[in-house]
């Protein structure tokens, strides 16, 4: 297992410093990177370790914090923060993200993946049609962008997951919004509903929710997707 380093950083988004989680490899790179895009419960310690996860994949992995420093694991609080954010800007600072990784010395490379969750899963899709750095984007229970021709700007492939079971996103209609739009601009899609799944189904530290099998199986597709693109 690679050795990795952790630090929390900060970057120019929308003339202010932006914090942010980042976790990479050890040594010089170049490294592939990726921004992990929080869920509504804030920068928590799921999705950092997520970045380190990926850290260990061989990957420069940032987590901007979209709530600066605001984290809860009460429902209703999260709520009230997802609620107060301007997802617009939420996603102009996420391309400014991108910019910064983009520009650090250890990530010169093809491109930069996104992946986000919930929330997290919509800002990340909003992203990649945004940014010029997203060459490859893995949404998990998002919702799509507003308009949906947006997605006619997405520069690569996109793997979007979802659960059977997901009231807050409706995956039926989600998914095949998402595929006929993405179809229509002539982009790469690959979109899979886990059976069984609850909504956040990938978060192990929800136990409520967390589906074991089906989170090892879409780890190791967004690892593939990435791996083909970045």
């Amino acid at each position: 297992m690679a050795d990795i380093l952790t630090e929390r950083v900060s970057f120019p988004a929308n003339g202010e410093e932006m914090p942010g989680y980042l976790a990479r490899p050890e040594g010089d790179g170049p490294f592939p990177g990726v921004i992990v895009v929080q869920e509504w419960w804030g920068l928590d310690d799921h999705i950092q370790d997520v970045c380190r996860r990926f850290a260990r994949e061989g990957y420069a992995a940032l987590a901007p914090d979209l709530y600066r420093g605001k984290v809860t694991s009460e429902p209703d609080e999260a709520q009230k923060l997802m609620m107060s954010l301007d997802m617009a800007r939420a996603a102009r600072e996420l391309a400014r993200a991108a910019d910064w990784l983009a520009a650090q010395p250890y990530t010169r490379g093809r491109g930069i993946g996104a992946i986000g969750f919930c929330m997290g899963g919509g800002l990340a899709l909003e992203l990649a049609c945004a940014s010029p750095h997203i060459k490859a984007v893995a949404p998990f229970y998002g919702v799509n962008p507003q308009p949906i021709e947006k997605v006619q700007n997405i520069q690569g492939p996109v793997l979007a997951i979802y659960a059977e079971h997901d009231p807050w996103v409706d995956p039926p209609r989600r998914s095949k919004e998402l595929r006929e739009a993405l179809e229509r601009y002539g982009k790469r899609c690959e979109i899979h509903v886990y059976p069984g799944t609850q909504h956040a189904f990938f978060n192990d530290t929800r136990p409520q929710v967390y589906n074991a099998q089906a989170a090892r199986d879409a780890w190791q597709r967004v690892l593939r997707l990435f791996a083909e693109n970045l």
